[in-house]
């Protein structure tokens, strides 16, 4: 099958329902068009895998071109489409849960009116996203790269009728536009990095720069390392890293199935795609990497400490996603470039799950998403539990659950090649994780209730929405097996297929990376018993302070009013964005721009250009006096001034 058919189908599907959408008058049929639009391009993915595969190990890439794009002097882009094990794996990423979404959206959206424009949007964006991670060079990339900006601004807004509970945020609308303006400072820092390539290899190909890296770049020099500290900027802004993850919890303000796709398995991980596409660039950026890693473990710690006493049940699972990209961006940073990647699949499963399961909890409390006023939803809502306890040992790291392999290995990976202490701040931060999981988990379906019966009365999803809950849970229960670390595959005979996989793709990078030899095998069992102990006493410290709902977290917060307080503002991160960039940025606005150089300055070149022109005319309007014989003065004063000019010179 043609690889172009994989982008071709979401934009079939979107250019149907945008246009026709509202003639259909069908929600069912609108449903069924895009969700197969999805379908069918992951059953072109699955084809292809099977394709590569197949290959020889070495064999398993290439390059289709469907037609030049753009042609000119010494530079020409093609749309043309990179297949090989890491694009394939990000489509089938893409499309498998992106296919699962849009079923689920079927469910809940039914009545909105909205349904067609919310399906259109989806389909957008998937189109644009399998053309970021398909792309065989860094423009088209980029051109996808600022799609899925787009279509998360307007699946962001989606209700942009309604407001929305958040710091600085009131209606939807501001949500998208901080999401948008966030993530425009990101997207100039790949624009620099770009220019530097085309002007360094005279071309944006992946394969051309790959290869010629080593030739045209000094390893560690000051080239390579801005070029990728533009390009990790970029990936601070659209994987929500320090200092640009402001934007992601807000985001929350779009529909649930849009916090699924784009804030959990999708957009967000674009950052780690571009790292992990250009890893050879990266890692001979050793200052890059380290900058990366710091930035990655700083973020899992902080958002994670955030997420410990957010109420809404969304904002958790904010706040939870921006500290799970921090861990994949230290796998990237110390060089576990397949650890990252494993985590970004891991990651899919259970997180999507998760926000799925908490809108079937919204969808069946009347759109209610304070979780101190739930309790007990387990015996009204039995699939979405026992499916969001999936979800919720997975992310803990509790053996054997997907979640367990790819963190485990990332924290060996921050251990062995980061140091002690990137370990020790990556164990905090799956300590937290675990615990504020299960307190999400404890407040919103054991204990007793603590909603209106008379005004609220929980009750399960329908099939569209608990049939895709019940597949990722099994994907979060049993995906971690396709990376299981040599450390236990080697025991029970089982190797680690997504290493083996990914293989081709991050050679080159990986023999840039430093070696630690030797036998760790003890080391890494110590060190993975610590972290498995560390999340059950997590989880077992959540379930004893909250079984009985969050009466204990209320005194504790009173007691320590002053963390509770740093944590309740978000570490004031918003609070600085605006002392420091928003309000400096309105103040030379209003004060300089508009007063000085907008009224002063323009104003006063047209008002005196006006000014000036009036004056002349009312000099010019006196010499129209009406009177003929001044007429005839002028004229023969004007013929004495002509002749003389002719004359003079002549004598």
């Amino acid at each position: 099958m043609s690889p172009a058919l994989i982008t071709l189908f979401p934009l079939i599907g979107f250019t149907i329902i945008g246009l026709f959408g509202k003639k259909l008058k069908n929600e069912k049929l609108v449903g069924i068009i895009g969700s197969g639009a999805v379908l069918l391009s992951f059953i072109v993915a699955c084809s292809l895998f099977l394709d590569l595969q197949a290959r020889p190990e070495h064999s398993r890439s290439y390059v289709t071109t469907v037609y030049s794009w753009i042609a000119t002097g010494t530079f020409s882009i093609d749309i043309a489409y990179l297949i090989d094990p890491l694009s394939i794996l990000f489509t089938l990423i893409i499309t498998g849960i992106g296919f699962l979404i849009h079923v689920y959206s079927i469910g809940y959206m039914h009545g909105d009116k909205g349904f067609t424009r919310f399906f259109a949007y989806l389909n957008l964006f998937i189109f644009m996203m399998l053309n970021l991670v398909l792309a065989s060079n860094f423009l088209l990339t980029f051109l996808g790269w600022e799609g899925v900006g787009l279509a998360s601004y307007l699946l962001i807004g989606f209700w942009y009728d309604r407001k929305f509970e958040g710091t600085n945020i009131v209606w939807t609308g501001d949500a998208a536009k901080k999401a948008f303006i966030v993530n425009r400072i990101g997207d100039f820092g790949v624009l620099v990095a770009m220019f530097m390539l085309f002007n360094l290899f005279g071309t944006l190909n992946y394969g051309q720069i790959s290869e010629q890296a080593g030739t045209v770049l000094d390893a560690g020099g000051t080239a390579v390392t801005i070029i990728t500290l533009m390009l990790f900027l970029g990936c601070t802004g659209k994987s929500a890293q320090i200092p640009l993850a402001v934007w992601l919890p807000d985001a929350m303000a779009g529909p649930t199935p849009v916090s699924a796709l784009i804030h959990a398995a999708t957009m967000v991980t674009s950052g780690i795609f571009l790292i992990a596409r250009n890893n050879v660039l990266f890692a001979m950026a050793p200052t890059t990497m380290t900058v990366v890693a710091v930035v990655g473990i700083a973020t899992a710690f902080i958002a994670g400490t955030v997420g410990l006493v957010q109420n809404d049940i969304k904002k958790v699972l904010a706040y939870s996603t921006v500290s799970q990209l921090g861990f994949m961006f230290t796998a990237l940073g110390v060089g576990a470039f397949t650890a990252g990647v494993f985590h970004v699949m891991t990651h899919a499963f259970f997180k999507a799950l998760l926000f799925l399961g908490s809108g079937s909890v919204i969808h069946g409390m009347h759109e209610e998403q304070d979780i101190q006023k739930m309790g007990g939803l387990s015996k009204y809502m039995p699939i979405t539990y026992r499916t969001w306890l999936v979800g919720t040992l997975a992310i803990a790291g509790i053996p054997f659950f997907s979640g367990f392999f790819s963190k485990d290995e990332i924290l060996w990976f921050a251990f062995l090649n980061g140091g002690p202490i990137f370990w020790v701040v990556g164990a905090c931060a799956a300590f937290i994780t675990a615990f504020y999981m299960w307190r999400l988990t404890s407040l919103t379906f054991h204990g007793e209730s603590r909603f209106d019966h008379h005004h609220v009365h929980p009750h399960e999803s329908p099939a569209t929405m608990t049939v895709p809950l019940i597949i990722l849970a099994v994907l979060s229960a049993f995906g971690g097996f396709l990376g299981m670390p040599h450390v236990i595959g080697h025991h029970i005979g089982m190797p680690n297929f997504l290493e083996h996989w990914l293989e081709p793709v991050f050679e080159k990078g990986n023999a840039l990376i430093p070696v630690h030899g030797g036998d760790h095998t003890m080391q890494e069992w110590l060190l993975m018993g610590i972290s498995v102990a560390l999340a059950t006493l997590g989880i077992l410290a959540a379930r004893a302070m909250f079984a009985k709902g969050p009466e204990k977290e209320k005194k504790l917060a009173s007691r320590l009013s002053g963390p509770y307080k740093l944590l309740w503002n978000k570490w004031y991160g918003d609070e600085i964005y605006q002392l420091l960039v928003i309000g400096p940025i309105l103040a030379a606005s209003r004060d300089f721009l508009w007063k000085i150089v907008d009224v002063v300055i323009i104003d006063g070149i047209v008002n005196g250009s006006a000014r000036v022109v009036g004056a002349g005319a009312g000099v010019l309007r006196k010499i129209q006096t009406g009177v003929a014989q001044n007429y005839a003065l002028l004229m023969m004063i004007g013929i004495v001034i002509l002749l003389a000019v002719v004359l003079v010179p002549l004598l």
